[in-house]
């Protein structure tokens, strides 16, 4: 069987990780992949926007089934292009992924059903939007309505920094096209958790719970970023919590998506936060997150292929999903600069010396292989995952792994997994 996985991150080094452990799978692609990847898969030099090329290269290389990663080619109509050429392929359609690449889309979705979330206004225009922050106190939330790559939200601590968010995102496009409305949004507090789960537009499987670390620095200080770190599970989301939200949140987002004729099959990601009112919905994400796939995949136990191709079939309540009890901790090393601006090209060393003891896994994103070397190529560089019986087995694990990694302008938080 020949399998391949669009994206060149550490969700995609972890997804074809988990794949290569199925002895079904004959030839394993991924398009374009990066350095950690050409270990496991043979990389295709085709970029993860590119709709045409990947059908083309399905098509004309007999491959039997495309799981695609990220959001962009998601939300830009890849599976529906796959599907349409009569290539198996996983991940929701574009008319369901809008679930993640409009944000006034699924705030609009959460007001008309009920589904717990912070207050919020849309706005087509900037003028019409600094007028609504005239009557808004501070801190108050701004985001762009479209993808932005993690970074389109902004926690203003004032109105004057509001509006400036504002003028950034709708005049100055500093996220193109994805600026051309903006959410603005009641300011709510509380841990975040984040709960991915399988869905066949049925029924709905919850996967163990993780908590990401946005921020860049420790403490949670500093900019936001894609993700700094995350570990499995979170110490604040017990069985009556995953009751509540799977009543409140989970069955009725599913049901939700179905009675808008939107099924959605795939991965749906559930950013919450849990408020002192109960659990709220921050954000939607319409497939894997990315470093969360790196500590909840390692604690998969089911063939993960046999349920990408239950949720396909819309069979999912027919198989049985089991995990690991171990706790699990992914600590990411960016390049100095990140989430700013960064220099990459850097040779990176001690890759070897990290997984020596074979229960740490380094999971490459921005990185390129030549020549015999490992190279920075990206502001995420790489994750090490550890999993062991409990979550300070699990931290040490992975910080005994990441000293031993070394490249130029090399940053990691030192306080992942002690939320």
């Amino acid at each position: 069987m020949k399998v391949l996985v669009v994206g060149s991150g550490g969700r995609e080094h972890t997804i074809i990780w988990k794949l290569s452990q199925n002895r079904k799978i004959s030839e394993l692609y991924c398009a374009p992949g990066n350095g950690g990847i050409s270990a496991l898969a043979v990389c295709v030099p085709i970029k993860a926007t590119d709709i045409d090329g990947i059908v083309n290269f399905s098509k004309e290389n007999s491959i039997d089934f495309v799981m695609v990663a990220p959001d962009d080619p998601l939300v830009a109509g890849m599976v529906d292009a796959l599907q349409e050429a009569g290539i198996r392929a996983f991940g929701p359609v574009k008319a369901a992924a809008i679930i993640e690449g409009s944000k006034s889309f699924s705030k609009d979705l959460m007001r008309k059903y009920g589904i717990p979330t912070a207050g919020y206004e849309v706005f087509d225009s900037s003028e019409a939007a600094l007028r609504y922050l005239d009557t808004c106190s501070a801190p108050v939330v701004v985001k762009a309505d479209g993808l932005a790559l993690g970074k389109g939200v902004i926690i203003a601590q004032s109105v004057d920094e509001a509006k400036a968010a504002v003028k950034n995102i709708m005049n100055d496009k500093v996220f193109g096209e994805a600026g051309n409305r903006v959410v603005i949004e009641e300011f709510i507090q509380g841990p975040e958790v984040s709960i991915l789960a399988f869905t066949d537009g049925k029924t709905v499987v919850p996967m163990v719970s993780s908590q990401d670390h946005k921020r860049v620095f420790d403490k949670d200080q500093g900019p936001n970023t894609g993700g700094m770190g995350t570990f499995s599970p979170s110490r604040i989301y017990g069985q009556k919590l995953a009751e509540q939200c799977m009543k409140e949140i989970f069955l009725p987002t599913m049901e939700a998506m179905n009675k808008e004729g939107r099924k959605f099959k795939g991965i749906l990601y559930f950013g919450l936060m849990i408020t002192k009112d109960g659990p709220k919905v921050i954000e939607y994400n319409a497939r894997f997150g990315d470093p969360e796939t790196q500590v909840v995949l390692p604690r998969l136990k089911t063939d993960l292929l046999d349920i990408f191709d239950a949720i396909i079939d819309e069979k999912l309540s027919d198989i049985k999903i089991e995990w690991s009890d171990n706790a699990a901790v992914c600590v990411i090393a960016a390049s100095g600069g990140y989430p700013g601006k960064y220099a990459t090209g850097f040779e990176i060393s001690g890759l070897e010396a990290a997984e020596a003891d074979g229960d740490t896994i380094v999971f490459h994103a921005g990185t390129t292989y030549a020549d015999g070397r490992f190279r920075t190529a990206g502001g995420r560089v790489l994750g090490v995952t550890a999993v062991e019986e409990n979550m300070d087995k699990a931290i040490a694990r992975a910080y005994a792994g990441i000293e031993k990694i070394k490249f130029e302008g090399m940053h990691y938080r030192k306080d992942i997994g002690r939320k």
